[in-house]
């Protein structure tokens, strides 16, 4: 179980750059932000890939357990950073994504 949640962990943070990454720019183009957003939008984007490289399950696998952290983790930012708190459907979606990832990470595998 430790390892499930030190790989939540390591999910979440793959999902805060990812979401950094992508709404930088989104500032930039949208908001009219400074075009400098691209760098560190750049540099979150390769921390997000690199931090994907560090699960030693399969790549395919890891994406689809990583999917159900990443829609939490942007309901967290639509709440914290837009203002908008999530509703009921959005947290049970959230809930039943988490359900969903937790599945594939914990079911047991031949070898595993």
């Amino acid at each position: 179980m430790e390892h499930f949640f030190k790989t939540l962990l390591l999910f979440a943070a793959t999902a805060l750059c990812e979401i950094v990454g992508c709404y930088l720019p989104y500032l930039w183009l949208r908001k009219g932000g400074s075009v400098l957003l691209l760098l560190p939008a750049a540099i979150s984007l390769a921390l997000f890939v690199w931090l994907l490289t560090l699960h030693p399950a399969a790549t395919g696998r890891v994406y689809a357990a990583y999917g159900g952290v990443y829609v939490s983790v942007a309901l967290l930012w639509l709440w914290q950073v837009d203002g908008i708190k999530p509703d009921r459907w959005d947290i049970t979606g959230c809930i039943m994504m988490l359900l969903g990832m937790a599945v594939i990470l914990l079911a047991p595998r031949a070898g595993s």
